[in-house]
């Protein structure tokens, strides 16, 4: 995978210590935090609409879920070619593009008729959402150098809420619009929001970016024991772990409350909507809960929760508590990822943000395909408990990622 950050222009001067720091809302992360939110929104639109477009192909578990990995080939397909423009255009440029790109794409899957031509659609409406992730992820990277701040949480509170808005309204409107009108509508918005926050963040100043001091902390943080490489590979299998349950609860929570426990349409896109509003809350908290717990706790404290929660609402017979537990799975996985790519750019550099990204979005990718596959192979219940084993692990890989270090470590690493 390309890097994700711009290290093909030349490296600036680190930051003298006494500079200001950017403001904090700059123009530039108000409008990237508008573009997360689009892109949370134009996925949810989909996700809500997921039954209705499964009953118009007249698609089984087995079948959805090959039409759900040419989802996931078109992103994995698109991803390191959006890499490598990213760092010789630039990935404000390229964020741009992709959102448009993206907009554009969501509008096709209603209009299909066949598995086969379903499957065709999200080739491309996977392209796009990947094309998407990787360049607005590029770009948050770029932004939380230059402000110095670990705000990183914040901007995927925003795809948090924008996907809690997509949801909520697709419940509202799922008997009154069809799929068709109603992803077309969505589509605009999202063209829309392109065009505004675009200009924003394509005419809005870069700040001093401190590259100097990003070395110092990968050598005191690894140790001669444990290699700054396998440090980044643990909290990239963490973001899959916990990216594995966000794709799994995208792609079959609405059918879970639908098939499995006989709720109407609209209270099933309820369901996913509250899995999305307790994930945006947990991740609006996420930066003070990481200064005041520390990110190790929190990260297996959530894939715990996220664990628990699953297992709840997998095997729950009732509406109520499978709600119950989308909320608990939300408010566990919430800050996982943002934190696994955090300390991976820490450990890691720019290549450790590239190697956690990778893997992070490949677990969502991987996951509604495997819980289809299993789900006719046992049952959907059945199969989404796998996802409370992934948050299980991402506890696990969170506390060995953040294993105390030997004291001559630590006193080699400050000596330099």
């Amino acid at each position: 995978m390309p890097l994700l950050n711009k290290t093909a222009r030349p490296t600036r001067p680190a930051t003298l210590p006494h500079s200001p720091a950017p403001s904090a809302w700059s123009a530039a992360r108000i409008a990237l935090t508008a573009i997360f939110a689009v892109d949370g929104f134009l996925f949810a639109a989909w996700v809500v609409r997921i039954p209705d477009v499964r009953a118009q192909v007249h698609a089984s578990h087995s079948s959805l879920g090959l039409a759900l990995l040419c989802l996931s080939a078109g992103a994995v397909a698109a991803m390191p070619l959006i890499g490598r423009l990213c760092v010789r255009f630039g990935s404000r440029r390229v964020t741009v593009v992709a959102l448009a790109l993206f907009s554009a794409a969501a509008v096709l899957p209603p209009h299909t008729h066949s598995v086969l031509t379903l499957g065709a659609a999200l080739v491309l409406f996977g392209a796009g959402y990947g094309s998407a992730n990787v360049a607005m992820n590029s770009a948050a990277v770029e932004l939380v150098a230059e402000l110095r701040r670990p705000v990183m949480p914040s901007f995927h509170a925003g795809y948090s809420l924008g996907g809690l808005i997509g949801a909520s309204l697709g419940g509202l409107l799922a008997t009154s619009l069809t799929a068709s009108w109603a992803l077309a509508l969505s589509g605009l918005l999202g063209a829309a929001v392109t065009a505004v926050a675009g200009a924003v963040l394509l005419r809005e100043p870069r700040g001093t970016v401190a590259t100097a001091p990003a070395a110092a902390p990968m050598a005191a943080a690894s140790g001669p024991l444990v290699p700054a490489r396998y440090l980044v590979l643990l909290l990239g299998l963490t973001a899959l772990f916990s990216s594995y349950g966000e794709g799994a609860l995208a792609d079959w929570a609405t059918l879970h409350l639908t098939d499995d426990v006989h709720a109407s349409a609209g209270l099933a896109a309820i369901g996913y909507a509250a899995y999305a509003f307790a994930m945006t809350t947990g991740r609006l908290g996420g930066t003070w809960l990481a200064m005041r717990f520390g990110p190790a706790r929190l990260m297996v404290a959530g894939g715990l929760t996220a664990g628990a929660g699953m297992l709840l609402a997998a095997l729950a017979p009732s509406v109520a508590l499978v709600l119950a537990g989308f909320v608990l799975v939300g408010l566990g996985l919430a800050n996982l990822f943002p934190l696994a790519i955090a300390r991976a750019g820490q450990e890691g550099g720019p290549h450790g943000v590239a190697t956690a990204s990778m893997l992070g979005y490949g677990g969502m990718l991987i996951g509604p395909p495997v819980i289809g596959f299993l789900a006719d192979a046992a049952s959907l219940p059945i199969a989404l408990t796998t996802v409370a084993a992934a948050g299980a692990g991402a506890a696990v890989l969170a506390a060995l990622a953040h294993r105390p270090r030997p004291a001559a470590t630590v006193l080699s690493g400050s000596a330099r």
